[in-house]
């Protein structure tokens, strides 16, 4: 079947939802030089997607001298488009394990989704002996389970950062989960490396991400 012009307009749309998720605010002509259309097709999709309730605008900062830019951000309605890996559900189970086991069962189910991913991740990690493959992979397998992950070098060392959470509305229930993840990375990437969180989405920002540094050995003394 031939693509429609309302095929490659949605398809178009849905790009922007995803940068904006994935890259925050971003003005018009970023947009347009990120799809590699013109401003106007770009102004265009804006408009229909502001008129949609899909995005929101806000007032930058100008560079200098100049008018202040307008970005563009995703509305909360535009969020629930991606996946939250059976939100309600989650929540639900989470609530009726606390009211027959209390806090004590909730922490149990924790630590036991906890010790799973940790074999899960270790295990596709085993081989590997450079820390930054290490991170690669642990970011392919949090990409593969929904995370929007990516990675990115940094000054020393990596960025693993988490575009999207999955498991958001249960991690607002119980912040145990986020515990959970930063012990689990720490976990995998052993000794050689310090796993920080240096943005957290229950925090306000727009993601979670965390700077991961090699620790270097001591150099032997001289005898």
């Amino acid at each position: 079947m031939t693509p429609t012009a309302t095929d490659a307009s949605n398809s178009t749309a849905e790009r922007i939802l995803f940068l904006l998720k994935t890259r925050g605010a971003l003005k018009t002509t970023d947009l347009a030089s990120l799809l590699q259309i013109s401003f106007e097709a770009a102004r265009q999709h804006v408009q229909k997607l502001q008129a949609a309730q899909l995005i929101s605008g806000i007032s930058a900062p100008a560079n200098g001298a100049g008018r202040p830019s307008q970005q563009w951000l995703l509305t909360e309605t535009a969020q629930r488009r991606f996946p939250d890996a059976h939100s309600v559900l989650t929540l639900q189970l989470i609530e009726s394990v606390e009211q027959v086991f209390g806090s004590d069962g909730v922490e149990q189910l924790i630590q036991r989704m906890e010790a799973t991913h940790r074999a899960e991740y270790q295990q596709a990690c085993s081989q590997l002996h450079n820390l930054e493959d290490k991170v690669r992979t642990l970011v392919q397998l949090r990409e593969q389970a929904g995370y929007m992950a990516e990675m990115q070098a940094c000054d020393n060392g990596w960025l693993i950062i988490e575009n999207h959470c999955p498991i958001c509305v249960a991690a607002s229930r119980c912040q145990g989960f986020c515990r959970s993840e930063l012990q689990v990375f720490q976990a995998v990437l052993g000794e050689q490396a310090l796993v920080e969180r240096c943005e957290h989405l229950l925090s306000g920002q727009r993601r979670c991400v965390y700077r991961v540094s090699p620790r270097h050995s001591p150099t032997p003394k001289a005898g």
